[in-house]
């Protein structure tokens, strides 16, 4: 107690606001729940906007492309059930075309991008099954990249994803597989081939970087290891939050 005119005063006493919170602030705020749960579970088809590349890939692939090189190579109907290969090819067109060639950032992506989990159907390969399921089907692949790569540009597409189809990119790029300047083919056949054989090239690129960078990451994280974002001791809520207390 104080020795001042009240009977009963107490010293104030200062509240210190914990660290890592917010001060209070005279602000509205949107509503922000990161715990909410929802009543019902969202639909796949509400995550991506009508005109998202994944949805092309998507249609590519149910509707259009001839998966049956593919699927020809399942012919063993005992053992555990793979993962259906329009999953898998959605994952790769997208995933290469967009810049993901490593495996394991795939498999990653199937848990935390709405576009990947829009394409695997909320399924979540791992990095082993992608890889081997390209390695498996290699010659296939090449095809189906060519086609996509073919479609797109007679959709009068620019790029896709980050595949450039500029048809004048193509054409200067088109004269390395001939003897003669693109400028001088003058047939549209010979110009026709010019194009394929510069896709074909950008298809086998797509494939075969994705193959080096799954060897530079074997390599780097032993064939079965993953690159973990988080270390062990800080896999699970309760343990990061001990951890995260203890070294404040």
């Amino acid at each position: 107690m104080s020795g001042g005119d009240g009977l009963f005063e107490v010293e104030p006493v200062e509240k210190k606001r914990p660290q890592g919170r917010p001060a209070t602030v005279d602000k509205t705020f949107r509503a922000f729940d990161p715990h909410q749960v929802l009543l019902l579970p969202p639909s796949l088809d509400e995550w991506l906007p009508e005109d998202h590349l994944a949805r092309f890939v998507a249609d590519l692939v149910d509707d259009v492309l001839d998966l049956g090189p593919v699927l020809a190579d399942y012919t063993e109907k005992r053992g555990f059930p793979p993962y259906d290969p329009r999953l898998m090819v959605r994952l790769l067109i997208y995933g290469y075309t967009t810049g993901i060639r490593s495996s394991r950032a795939i498999e990653r992506k199937c848990a935390d991008d709405v576009a990947f989990r829009f394409l695997a159907a909320d399924q979540a390969p791992d990095f082993r099954s992608i890889a081997r399921f390209r390695r498996r089907h290699l010659d296939a692949l090449a095809g189906l990249f060519l086609q996509s790569l073919h479609l797109a540009q007679k959709l009068g597409m620019v790029r896709l994803g980050r595949v450039a189809l500029d048809g004048t990119k193509l054409e200067a790029s088109a004269s390395k597989h001939k003897a003669m300047s693109y400028g001088r083919l003058t047939d549209k056949e010979e110009r026709v081939e010019a194009e394929t054989a510069e896709l074909e090239a950008r298809a086998a690129a797509l494939l075969a970087e994705a193959e080096a960078t799954d060897t530079a990451e074997d390599e780097a994280f032993g064939a079965d290891g993953k690159d973990v974002d988080l270390p062990a001791e800080l896999d699970r809520r309760e343990k990061r939050l001990a951890k995260l207390q203890a070294a404040r």
